[in-house]
């Protein structure tokens, strides 16, 4: 079975006075409306591991842009999910 967003498309051209709504109305009517779970399509659900008051996660990302080569520099504190961004011309090396 295809999304309703793909099923609107796919009809548009055949029927395109077709609207989102009235569709779905039809497809629940005939008890269609919803896409069938599928077992083992999402992943497990993990905790994040706990981290004492003061422990930063900190990522380096190097970005071309036009004015040159940029690095973007992400701070992020686990505990509170305070997170600080910086950009900078040049890594600190």
């Amino acid at each position: 079975m295809l999304p309703l967003d793909d099923c609107l498309y796919a009809l548009q051209a055949t029927i395109p006075t077709v609207m989102r709504s009235s569709l779905h109305r039809c497809l629940q009517r005939h008890g269609i409306a919803r896409l069938p779970d599928v077992e083992g399509d999402k992943p497990a659900k993990k905790k994040f591991k706990s981290y004492p008051i003061g422990f930063f996660h900190i990522d380096i990302a190097e970005v071309q842009a036009a004015e040159g080569k940029l690095h973007l520099f992400v701070a992020i504190d686990r505990t509170s999910k305070f997170a600080l961004c910086n950009w900078s011309t040049a890594a600190a090396g």
